[in-house]
């Protein structure tokens, strides 16, 4: 009697199974990128401003006027995919990050992005001239693709212990179009290797080092911190990006530093001026009481201005104070 079971040799199995997962992958593809995948039609390309808004108007605390004044750092951009950060706020920096916010040197940063290129986690760098003063404009052209929709960057701010302002994996890729306009504001970040809390701060480690962290109005919380303005909820902007699509494909930089005239309708952002309090000494201790014997006399005690008010802030307080006392070491009359 013949068997009902059909023999199929190994081989035409291995096929049939081939060919059905090759069916079941055209029919439904799978998301592999978490829903960061860019299904954009092609590259695009961007014009990318950034501008300061670091004033004595905006920051009158401690604004750095000389040795060296305020400034800007050169801005380093990369673009890259979800493998790849060029840095993170909660996560500690790098060995690169911790060169360019203390020191302002790309070199390991640009090393770091090379080897990720390697691996198709980055697409392209980019670089800026610096900004000799706080307010100014820099600006670049980039190119955005469907492989590296993501945009990082970094700007060191001058002069300062490790702070930096920045932006972290910008997706400009959404629904499958790439965006045509963005505008970004940028607040300062502590990278977390540097424990100075002034512009001018001496060089202090940290250790160990901490996590990137956000500089807020009243983040540190101390007085003697450049940023320190208890009277805001929000410090304001210190700098800003703006993005807009171009209908052409930048010309290569060969990773030269660039920078462009700026559009016409890119204009200065004003901000209206930060109050800054006056601060002023604890007191001294009182003097020796002043008078005749006979009767009381009179003791002083004195403090000093630690910082000048600015931009219709509080007035300083008095700076002398005195009051009635009797005189010691005197002979009482018999």
């Amino acid at each position: 009697m013949m068997s009902s079971e059909i023999f199929v040799p190994g081989w035409l199995q291995h096929l049939l199974v081939v060919l059905l997962r090759f069916t079941l992958s055209c029919a439904a593809p799978m998301n592999l990128n978490n829903g960061t995948e860019c299904s954009a039609r092609g590259p695009a390309p961007y014009i990318l401003v950034f501008t300061g808004h670091w004033s004595p108007q905006t920051f009158p605390k401690q604004y750095p006027l000389f040795r060296p004044p305020a400034q800007w750092s050169k801005l380093m951009a990369v673009t890259h995919n979800e493998q790849y950060r060029l840095w993170q706020e909660g996560a500690p920096a790098s060995d690169g990050l911790k060169s360019f916010a203390e020191q302002g040197l790309t070199v390991d940063l640009v090393k770091d992005a090379k080897e990720a290129r390697k691996g198709r986690s980055v697409g392209s760098m980019y670089r800026t001239a610096g900004i000799p003063s706080g307010i100014g404009h820099s600006s670049t052209e980039i190119l955005l693709t469907p492989r590296s929709p993501l945009l990082s960057l970094i700007v060191k701010v001058i002069p300062s212990p490790d702070w930096f302002v920045g932006i972290d994996s910008l997706n400009l890729c959404e629904g499958g179009q790439w965006k045509q306009e963005v505008t970004f504001d940028l607040h300062p970040f502590d990278a977390g290797t540097d424990s100075g809390f002034t512009f001018s701060s001496p060089n202090f480690p940290t250790t160990p080092p901490e996590n990137i962290t956000m500089i807020t109005s009243q983040k540190p919380n101390h007085p003697a911190n450049s940023f320190y303005y208890p009277r805001l909820t929000d410090l304001p902007p210190l700098a800003t990006i703006w993005m807009k699509r171009q209908s052409r494909s930048p010309v290569r930089q060969q990773n030269r530093v660039s920078n462009h005239i700026l559009p016409e309708e890119i204009k200065p952002h004003r901000y209206s001026e930060t109050p800054l309090d006056c601060e002023v000494s604890m007191w001294s201790s009182w003097g020796l009481c002043l008078g005749p014997c006979s009767r009381g006399g009179l003791r002083h005690r004195t403090r000093y201005i630690l910082l000048k008010p600015a931009n219709s802030g509080t007035a300083c307080p008095e700076l002398e104070e005195q009051e009635e006392c009797t005189p010691y070491n005197c002979l009482a009359y018999q």
